[in-house]
């Protein structure tokens, strides 16, 4: 009977391992480059870029996605917008190296609330709040929330409507008691490793993925045991969500651009991004023919045309699409 008992944990013990070594490991390929602020009891990150003097946009707060962190938006936008604004990249509760937080941070709502609370703490009184994917879902609730801390909402192929079907099935484990516990220092990393790859790929399909992606943006980072447990969590709770809060997206008064890709197989136009163009009064749809769930990266000049217009300079978004699918279809379009 011991030898049985013994052939169970002996696996399991080096399994836990060998996932606290590679979570080590990735820490350490992806050191944080923020700073930690304390939020009501616990602590958030962010990079904060303060406001340059060649300043000519609002301060920019960028929300990442899914299983993402912090340098996903900075890979994409730190470049591009140097010495134009104030910019806050957060680490989303529980993600990247902020803490979790209360239970209230598994909601978009509390989320957006936790941002709210670190802009106070960084002196940004009003911003315009730029969401990635799932971060287009805590965007939108804190377009609804704070809207006096709204200056504008940028969205970037956002997940903010309810969705017919379910999520992955290994979310649903992550999150049952012990078994998640097992599953997320077991299964996750070697799992994990293995998708990697793959996955990113996917993310960008139809498109190509840079090749510096990974090396970049630290995707690895989701698969240390409690941010796999914190990214499972907001998943399975999302639908719910959205089906409670998505009628109150009418509320949202502040100047709203979206951006999609018409080949996005992550999440889907039709629902999540013509959705709020139906429901957010007077907000702009901008659709990319050929680009898929990343128009942060493959679209990062019409994004930040959108960011312009949303700050009130006269620019013809139409136009920087146009521009954008020429360029990416290969053409020789030249920027208005």
């Amino acid at each position: 009977m011991l030898a049985e008992i013994s052939a169970i944990l002996v696996p399991i013990a080096a399994a836990i391992g060998y996932s606290s070594y590679k979570a080590r490991q990735f820490e350490q390929a992806f050191p944080n480059i923020g700073e930690l602020a304390d939020i009501d009891g616990y602590r958030m990150n962010a990079v904060h870029i303060p406001r340059p003097d060649t300043a000519d946009l609002p301060p920019l707060v960028f929300i990442h996605g899914a299983s993402g962190n912090l340098l996903d938006q900075i890979g994409a936008f730190l470049l591009p917008l140097e010495g134009r604004a104030e910019m806050l990249f957060v680490d989303r509760p529980g993600h990247g190296y902020s803490e979790r937080g209360g239970p209230e941070n598994a909601f978009p709502s509390g989320q957006a609330d936790a941002i709210a609370k670190l802009m106070e703490k960084r002196g940004i009184e009003k911003a315009i709040i730029v969401g990635h994917s799932f971060g287009g879902a805590i965007a939108a609730a804190f377009g609804v929330h704070h809207p006096q801390k709204t200056a504008g909402l940028l969205f970037l192929a956002p997940a903010t409507h309810p969705w017919p079907g379910g999520i992955d099935w290994y979310y649903h484990i992550a999150t049952v008691p012990l078994i998640g516990w097992l599953f997320s220092r077991v299964v996750v990393v070697p799992l994990g490793l293995w998708r990697l790859e793959q996955v990113t790929l996917n993310v960008f399909r139809p498109n190509p993925r840079p090749a510096d992606y990974i090396s970049k943006t630290g995707p690895s980072l989701v698969l240390r045991p409690k941010t796999f447990h914190a990214n499972a969590t907001d998943f399975i709770r999302l639908l719910e969500y959205l089906k409670a809060q998505s009628p109150f997206y009418s509320r949202i008064t502040a100047p709203t651009v979206i951006i999609t890709g018409d080949s996005d197989g992550i999440v889907w136009e039709h629902l999540h991004s013509q959705g709020l163009a139906r429901d957010i009064a007077g907000s702009k749809l901008l659709k990319i023919k050929g680009v898929g769930h990343k128009p942060d990266y493959l679209a990062t000049d019409v994004a930040i045309a959108a960011l312009e217009n949303i700050a009130g300079m006269p620019r013809d978004l139409e136009a920087a699409v146009r521009v954008a699918e020429e360029r990416l279809s290969g053409g020789s379009a030249i920027a208005a």
